[in-house]
Order: structure tokens, then sequence, then C-alpha cells
């Protein structure tokens, strides 16, 4: 099913990998996204790493406090390190702000927060990767 899909964007060559421990989140996040956007949902970073070899390197890592909390804020520098065009979106709750705020400091590119919408979603996926209909900017870097 398709919901507001633009013809451009579905046909856009650029991935997204969803990357969080929440199985809810990340069916919800890759309902949102499939039909304008290649979407992979993964459990861990163990799977994006191994989805991620070669050709398959996502555009945009949309990460999960709930990874980031297991794996250390060290996580953005190897995502970094392993995709270094790939932008990181947190995926976050108010409850986890100074975590985010400091991943943001150290590294990652914007914030989505919960609870998730729809427009929400597709176009803070469009603002990280400079496609049309995007937010404007100045929204782009606060929580």
């Amino acid at each position: 099913m398709q919901i507001g899909v633009e013809t451009s964007k579905a046909v856009d060559q650029r991935r997204v990998f969803v990357v969080d421990d929440c199985d809810i989140t990340r069916a919800a996040l890759q309902f949102m996204l499939h039909d304008e956007i290649e979407t992979h949902e993964l459990p861990d970073m163990a799977s994006a790493y191994a989805k991620g070899q070669d050709w398959l390197t996502p555009d945009l890592l949309m990460l999960g406090m709930g990874i980031l909390k297991t794996e250390g804020l060290g996580l953005l520098d190897d995502i970094a390190m392993r995709y270094p065009s790939a932008r990181i979106l947190l995926v976050t709750g108010k409850e986890d702000e100074a975590m985010a705020l400091e991943a943001l400091r150290r590294g990652a590119h914007g914030a989505l927060l919960k609870p998730l919408r729809i427009e929400a979603v597709r176009q803070k996926v469009d603002t990280m990767l400079g496609r049309a209909g995007a937010m404007p900017l100045i929204q782009l870097g606060g929580l």
C-alpha cells in the first residue's frame, strides 16, 4: 500500500537501515518508509554491518537509542569509519534526551522524536538525505 508517495522518491536509489532493538519501532519505521525509499530493518549493528558489506551500504542509518545504550557512544565513531558517507539519525524519546544530545555532539547528524508520525518521519528522512519536500534546515539541529 502506498500512502502519499511521490514517484521521484519511490525510484530513489538510496537506502536506509533502521537499526533498533525494538521490533515494533523497526517495523513501524520500515512501514512508514518502504514506499518511498529502500528500507532495511535490522535488530543490531552486527546485522547492519553484515548487510552493509560491498554494494549495500546505507545512505542513512536510523539508530535506536537501545542500540546506542548497549554499544556505547563509541559506536558512532565505528559507524562513521565503516560508512563514511552515511548520515546517522537517532530515534529517541524524551527519556533519552541527555544521551541523544551527547550523541549529536559526538557525530550523529539528527534526531527523530517519538511518538513516530508518518509525515514527520518522511520529512526528517527527506531532510537527512537532502531530498525535495524536506523540513527547513532550521529544524534539523534540535531535538
